[in-house]
């Protein structure tokens, strides 16, 4: 008899593989979405090639797109963080077994899309004769999750954390640098950006119905947000230097909260660690 892999097998694969093709393997067809006991994971398996680092280098400029290194460095920075994003949706379906089916239906949609993001941009690093691993990788979307973990609610802290912060500044992001890489003559970078943008939409709009449930007040979203977004994150983190509203209607986000993110100011500056109570919502790492 043929037993079905589970989605929780699939996704503790994701996690414990170090190689590229390992957190690029695609659910088995079948799989299957058995409640189990949580699981957690405090950082993801990694093959040398992408062994995660303290810290990272400042992304060139803009303008500095016109370098083929500009290019490299930018792409690497970006795909990376598809691959930490692919990581955590595959650590919260370890880590929130008795979340609703439908919510986690739309956990595994949102890896399998972030899967297809990263394979992009490694694709776009092959065009510019790379791979990533080349240059050296952050870690900092893990350095959150001890402050999701210990959270009052992980679950709502997750959304915040990954969907209405990180998620929602890409919104801003992909179409800042979509604009960068035509400009530098590298359409089919840009190409990719959109197509992130795109998905990125759904993927705000997932966290933000999640977070607010049955509360169907105007400012909900804001409030839930102030309440669980975990620290170091904050609004002023859910945002790039363009700050794009429209794509934040089409998910879904009330007036009231664009309106919180775009006002929102970092914290004062302070020495960042993932679990002091003072510090700086200002990313050590952008975008």
């Amino acid at each position: 008899m043929t037993t079905s892999i589970t989605i929780a097998g699939w996704a503790r694969g994701l996690l414990e593989g170090g190689t590229l093709a390992d957190k690029l393997a695609s659910p088995p067809p079948g799989a299957v979405d058995v409640v189990g006991p949580a699981e957690d994971f405090a950082e993801p398996a990694r093959a040398p090639p992408l062994a995660m680092v303290d810290g990272a280098d400042k992304l060139p400029k803009l303008g500095d797109l016109t370098s083929p290194a500009a290019r490299l460095a930018t792409l690497s920075r970006f795909a990376h963080h598809e691959l930490m994003a692919t990581e955590l949706f595959a650590w919260a379906l370890l880590k929130f077994p008795d979340a609703p089916l439908a919510l986690r239906r739309g956990f595994v949609a949102a890896l399998v899309e972030e899967q297809a993001h990263l394979r992009l941009y490694v694709d776009r690093l092959a065009a510019h004769g790379a791979v990533l691993g080349d240059v050296p990788l952050s870690g900092y979307f893990w350095k959150l999750v001890p402050a999701i973990r210990t959270a009052p609610d992980p679950l709502r802290a997750f959304l915040c954390a990954q969907g209405l912060t990180l998620e929602q500044a890409n919104l801003d992001f992909t179409i800042l640098y979509r604009d960068a890489f035509r400009l530098a003559g590298d359409f089919d970078s840009a190409a990719v950006l959109q197509r992130i943008h795109d998905d990125e939409v759904a993927h705000v709009r997932l966290a933000r119905a999640w977070l607010v449930r049955d509360d169907d007040a105007a400012d909900a979203d804001r409030d839930r947000y102030e309440q669980h977004v975990p620290f170091p994150l904050s609004a002023a983190r859910a945002k790039g230097r363009r700050f794009e509203a429209g794509a934040r209607r089409r998910a879904g986000l009330s007036d009231a909260f664009i309106a919180y993110v775009r006002d929102a100011r970092p914290y004062a500056a302070a020495p960042w660690s993932p679990s002091s109570p003072t510090g700086s919502a200002a990313a050590p790492e952008s975008p």
